[in-house]
């Protein structure tokens, strides 16, 4: 086995045996990776093997089986993020999808990097239902998903109120809404943003600002999308959900 140090981001863990646990952790260098644990209860690793923390891990890569964490160094703990739930909801959304957007043990620094700097932006205080819209849009191509929301498909045309059509997998026109009588009737303001999100800078984000009607049109429209064209499933996206439903009432108790 090949002991190396590498940044890490732990997706999840699971109870295995009486005491040992099986960690997944999306390493920087070697992609998603199943850990073992011996005794976690009692381990100095306990406290670094909780999802949705970064660390310096020093491991051993078993690449016919379970690899092994051996030390870790420089914690990062995302507190603002643990200490809200609608935000800690959103954000094990989001690790759940990078976890289901490429297979294990495939290395994607570039996902690995958009992940924590999307976690750290949420950590941060900026819209965290904002930046899922935007890693969702981001993260389609994983997928094999292609979707220009930047011009008509069939004139290429930019800049006009848009709708979208799943014949032509991409937006139509006014000029050419008559060739798929089925299309959306979106809001034109969802595919405008939607071509902001595919190609936003973070440091152009503090200056966007969507107002909660327009984020409920734009997640319904997206989950319109991974219905059809990703086809995924996840427990973290059902509880954002039904968030939805009761988690209004839950916050008015807080206040």
């Amino acid at each position: 086995m090949q002991t190396k140090e590498t940044k890490g981001l732990v997706l999840y863990n699971r109870n295995y045996r009486e005491d040992d646990k099986l960690v997944k952790i999306f390493t920087e260098t070697d992609g998603k990776r199943m850990f073992f644990v011996r005794h976690a209860g009692r381990s100095k690793l306990n406290s670094v093997i909780q999802p949705l923390t970064v660390a310096d891990f020093i491991i051993k890569i078993n690449n016919n089986g379970l690899s092994y964490i051996e030390d870790y160094k420089e914690v990062r703990l995302y507190k603002a993020i643990h200490d809200d739930l609608f935000i800690l909801s959103y954000a094990s959304y989001l690790s759940a999808l990078a976890d289901a957007a490429i297979a294990d043990n495939t290395a994607d620094p570039q996902l690995f990097a958009f992940l924590k700097k999307t976690l750290e932006l949420m950590d941060n205080g900026l819209d965290y239902e904002i930046l899922t819209h935007i890693f969702e849009v981001q993260i389609l191509d994983r997928f094999g998903v292609g979707l220009n929301f930047h011009e008509c498909a069939v004139c290429h045309r930019v800049g006009l109120p848009f709708d979208f059509s799943y014949k032509f997998s991409g937006l139509l026109c006014p000029e050419h809404y008559h060739e798929d009588i089925h299309r959306k009737h979106l809001d034109p303001n969802v595919p405008y943003l939607l071509d902001r999100f595919q190609n936003v800078s973070f440091e152009e984000l503090q200056s966007i600002s969507v107002k909660p009607e327009m984020k409920q049109k734009i997640r319904l429209f997206l989950d319109d999308i991974y219905d059809n064209y990703v086809g995924i499933h996840l427990k973290s996206k059902k509880f954002i959900d039904d968030l939805d439903k009761w988690g209004g009432l839950m916050k008015d108790s807080f206040q």
